[in-house]
């Protein structure tokens, strides 16, 4: 049985709130807006209008863009205590969305209705700066993915990709790794036994562990 969302979770999660009156904090976390969403489930979806501003209160989000070759970029990911801002882009310009959300864990989520999301904007001005402040960090994180793409070699992406994970032993499959990547599954597959040979990485099934982190982390900074 999943525990029910507090309201003293919701505030340490998402400061901004803080100072707003209970009833529209209790308004918040009525049972409709809160959403628990199995691992895989995609939560938004390209050209779908925007029905609500997503706090996110357990799991993780990966926000995915695909092209019109089927491939996959990976955008950035959404952790609790932080929100989407392209839905927050959709709801302040009446947008379509214009990626994917696909639920890497099983989320829990709340979900402020349009409404409630406009006249927080408008008369709090906390939770206003919150999404500012998310758009800039957001923006800074998508022009160094941009800087990454066009000018860094995919082994210098893909090990700072392994290194982020920051874990010895990582779960993930090639075709998972050249998905974040924007790349195919061949190509990361080749770079890997590259780097297994190079005594970076062992390679196993659908897990990958790293045996070398400071010679990858000198791959990364070339």
């Amino acid at each position: 049985m999943t525990n029910p969302i507090t309201t003293e979770k919701l505030l340490v999660l998402y400061p901004a709130l803080r100072g707003l009156p209970a009833e529209r904090i209790a308004a918040m976390l009525a049972p409709q807006s809160i959403m628990h969403l199995p691992a895989g489930t995609q939560v938004f979806a390209e050209n779908q209008p925007c029905q609500g501003f997503p706090l996110l209160l357990e799991g993780s989000i990966k926000v995915i863009k695909l092209a019109t070759s089927g491939r996959e970029l990976m955008l950035y990911r959404v952790a609790p205590g932080g929100s989407c801002i392209i839905s927050s882009s959709c709801l302040l310009s009446h947008s379509d969305y214009n990626a994917r959300g696909i639920a890497e864990t099983p989320l829990t989520l709340l979900a402020v209705p349009v409404k409630a999301f406009a006249a927080l904007m408008v008369d709090h001005p906390p939770f206003r700066d919150f999404v500012f402040h998310l758009f800039a960090d957001r923006i800074g994180e998508l022009m160094q993915l941009v800087e990454e793409v066009a000018f860094a070699r995919l082994d210098q992406r893909l090990a700072k990709l392994i290194l982020a994970r920051n874990e010895v032993v990582l779960a993930v499959t090639h075709q998972q790794l050249a998905d974040e990547l924007g790349s195919v599954r061949e190509i990361v597959s080749r770079l890997l036994k590259g780097f297994a040979a190079q005594g970076l990485v062992t390679l196993g099934r659908e897990q990958l562990t790293v045996t070398d982190r400071a010679g990858l982390q000198k791959l990364a900074a070339v």
